[in-house]
C-alpha cells in the first residue's frame, strides 16, 4: 500500500499493510538525531520527514489570521492580525507559541474594536505547488481555532465566565469566529487536499476547561457547522485539542469528526478509548512524549510502541505518532527516538 492508501485505510477502520505513522521532533530533539547519525541535513525539518517515512504532509495559509505574526512589538514578543500579542519564547524554544500577554477586548463587547478580514486567494496561492511536491501523501489543509483566538482576545479567565454571564457577546464572538474560518474552509477545499484541521484546546488533564454544558451550548453547534462545510466538499475532519476531551467523543463522532489528536495515555487509557470508539472515530498520536519516551529504557519503548502497533492500529483507526503535535521533546534520549523509529519501520 502507498501512505496515501494507509491513512485512507486507518480513517475508514479497515486494516492497513502496516499502520501509518507521522513522528515529529522539536528542532532540537531533531538536531540530536542528525548529530548522532552525522547527516546535517536531518537538521532541515523536511529531510527529516522523508528519512522516517511520513505518511501525512500538512500546509496553512500564509497568513490565516490565527497565529499569523504580523508585528514585532519586542524581541520576542508578536502581534497577530487580531491585535494579540504573543509570548513567543515558549517551551519548545524561540518562535514557538507561548501566551498571550495582552487583553485585546477589557470589555465583553466588541463595540470598539476591528474585526480583521479573512485571508484572501493570495494567501493560499502555495497550495497548488505544496500539492505537486507531495503527491503519494495524505495531504492536510489547517483551518484554524475558534475557542483559542475567543479566550486570546478576552483573557481565559474572562471568557469562561462570559460564558456563564454574557452569553450573548459570546455567541457575537464565536459567530464572528465561526464565520472567519468558513471563509477560509471555503478556500482550502478547493484544493486537491485529503483533509482539513482544526486545532482547539478545550481541555485539561481533568477534563473540558468550560464544562460539558458551555461545551454543547457554544462550541458544538458552531464546529458542527464547520465540520459540515468540510464534509460537503468530500474531505475528513481532523481536530487536535489538548487535554481529556474524551467526555464530548461521542458528541464529535455525531457532528462528523473523523481524526482526533493527541490522544495522550497519560490522561486517557488509548486501548480503552480504541475499543470503545475506534470503529468510529480514528486517532492520531499515542506515544506519550511526558513519561514514556524521556524516561524508558529504549526496550520498554520498543515494547510500549510494537503494543500500540499491534492492538490499537488492529483494524484501523489509528495513525501512530507522538502525543503533541509540537513534536519529540529536547530532553528524550536520542536511543528512545531510534527505537520509536526503528519499530515502525520494522512493520
Amino acid at each position: 500500500m502507498t501512505k496515501w492508501e494507509r491513512v485512507i485505510a486507518a480513517i475508514s477502520h479497515q486494516q492497513p499493510d502496516k499502520v501509518p505513522w507521522n513522528i515529529e521532533l522539536t528542532d532540537p530533539a531533531r538536531v540530536k538525531v542528525a548529530e548522532r547519525y552525522g547527516y546535517e541535513n536531518l537538521k532541515d525539518p523536511l529531510a527529516f520527514d522523508e528519512w522516517v517515512g511520513n505518511h501525512m504532509r500538512v500546509v496553512m495559509p500564509w497568513s490565516a489570521g490565527f497565529h499569523a505574526l504580523e508585528e514585532e512589538v519586542k524581541p520576542g514578543f508578536w502581534r497577530d492580525r487580531f491585535g494579540i500579542i504573543w509570548d513567543t519564547r515558549g517551551l519548545y524554544g524561540e518562535g514557538e507559541w507561548g501566551r498571550p500577554v495582552n487583553c485585546v477586548l477589557p470589555e465583553p463587547n466588541l463595540d470598539n474594536y476591528t474585526l480583521p478580514n479573512p485571508p484572501g486567494p493570495e494567501d493560499f496561492a502555495h497550495y497548488p505547488r505544496f500539492i505537486e511536491e507531495n503527491q503519494g501523501h495524505f495531504l492536510i489543509g489547517v483551518v484554524g481555532h475558534l475557542f483559542e483566538p475567543a479566550w486570546a482576545l478576552r483573557g481565559m479567565e474572562n471568557f469562561l465566565v462570559d460564558m456563564a454571564v454574557n452569553p450573548g457577546f459570546v455567541d457575537d464572538l464565536m459567530d464572528y469566529l465561526m464565520n472567519y474560518h468558513l471563509a477560509v474552509i471555503d478556500q482550502v477545499v478547493q484544493y486537491d487536499i485529503d483533509a482539513c484541521h482544526f486545532g482547539d484546546d478545550w481541555g485539561w488533564q481533568q477534563g473540558l476547561l468550560m464544562g460539558p454544558v458551555h461545551w454543547r451550548r457554544y462550541i458544538k453547534p458552531r464546529m458542527a457547522e464547520m465540520f459540515a462545510r468540510i464534509k460537503e466538499a468530500g474531505k475528513f475532519v481532523f481536530l487536535h485539542s489538548d487535554g481529556d476531551v474524551s467526555g464530548v467523543f461521542e458528541d464529535l463522532i455525531e457532528i462528523g469528526l473523523d481524526v482526533y489528536n493527541p490522544f495522550q495515555p497519560e490522561i486517557m487509557d488509548v486501548h480503552k478509548m480504541k475499543m470503545k470508539y475506534g470503529d468510529r472515530l480514528c486517532f492520531w498520536g499515542g506515544i506519550s512524549i511526558q513519561s514514556l519516551l524521556p524516561f524508558a529504557s529504549p526496550e520498554e519503548v520498543r515494547e510500549n510502541v510494537g503494543r500500540m502497533i499491534e492492538e490499537v492500529g488492529a483494524g484501523g483507526g489509528y495513525i501512530l505518532g507522538q502525543a503533541h503535535p509540537s513534536g519529540v521533546l529536547a530532553d528524550t534520549p536520542v536511543e528512545n527516538i531510534l527505537a520509536l523509529i526503528e519499530v515502525v519501520h520494522s512493520q
